[in-house]
């Protein structure tokens, strides 16, 4: 199954014929049976993966906001257990694809890029990623594997389009017209979070072969004959939770799925408070 976004014809024209030209013939000549799903709308593809039969690997061809849509569709499931167990492969079409400079930091271009992924997904590379979970009060849960930002930066970044006939000053336009709003820009939240976990031993990719029936029976026995142990109780350890009041023009919180470390023993997200101090001047310029 492969998403393709349609988010404005040219944007959707330029995907399709990079994803022509560059990835179709790769997979073809693969000889895999694909199936290509072309999504008119957003939020599409998060109601194709609620909706999805099994399938053997999913491909995503798009950029960061259909990777969201796919995921989120994904985890939603109500056999997500099972069902996300299922490889995903990514094929960065998107103007936004944070994931492929991860994944393929040595491609020197989005041609490349489009290569080396296709590529990947043939050969059976993966790797594993952090997801984020974001729930609201009363909205399903969003899932995300970049991570989340909330603040004046973000939104003026979404506004950024609305200027386009400014051209290369489009992004300082609307970072300027934002200033003229109330000033200074404060967010204020309360936020609760642990400190660093330690990662969950791996399961086996292989279930251990079973016993010989006479060593079953021998265990079996030996189980019966034996006194019940004595149960000790244990304490249970409380969570270290820690709770702080901020006010900040923009907070983020971002997982380690940019700077890949499959070596690293602990699991923690990275939380970026930017100061509510900041001027005028310098939240144009950073713009």
């Amino acid at each position: 199954m492969q998403a393709l976004p349609k988010q404005g014809q040219v944007k959707f024209l330029k995907a399709r014929n990079l994803f022509e030209k560059n990835a179709a013939p790769i997979l073809h000549l693969s000889g895999l049976d694909i199936t290509i799903v072309k999504t008119d709308y957003e939020g599409q593809a998060k109601k194709l993966l609620e909706l999805m039969e099994n399938t053997d690997l999913i491909i995503i061809a798009g950029g960061d906001g259909t990777v969201q849509e796919v995921i989120t569709g994904l985890l939603r499931r109500a056999d997500e257990a099972t069902f996300s167990k299922i490889p995903i492969g990514f094929i960065p079409l998107g103007k936004s694809s944070t994931l492929s400079q991860t994944l393929y930091p040595g491609s020197l271009n989005q041609v490349q890029h489009i290569a080396d992924a296709t590529l990947a997904i043939l050969k059976g590379e993966t790797v594993p990623l952090d997801v984020l979970q974001i729930k609201g009060e009363k909205e399903q849960p969003v899932f995300a594997v970049t991570g989340l930002r909330w603040g004046s930066y973000r939104d003026t970044g979404v506004k950024v389009s609305k200027y386009w006939y400014l051209g290369p000053l489009k992004t300082k336009a609307a970072h300027f017209f934002n200033t003229l709003k109330e000033w200074p820009q404060k967010h204020q939240a309360s936020l609760t979070y642990l400190g660093p976990t330690k990662r969950p031993p791996e399961e086996p990719e292989e279930k251990p072969s079973r016993p010989p029936l006479y060593v079953r029976i021998y265990r079996r026995l030996s189980l019966y004959w034996a006194s019940p142990p004595k149960e000790i109780p244990q304490e249970a350890t409380l969570e270290a939770w820690e709770e702080m009041q901020l006010s900040t023009i923009e907070l983020s919180i971002t997982t380690q799925n940019r700077q890949l470390d499959l070596t690293r023993t602990e699991d923690f997200l990275n939380i970026c408070i930017e100061p509510d101090t900041v001027g005028k001047g310098d939240f144009i310029n950073r713009g």
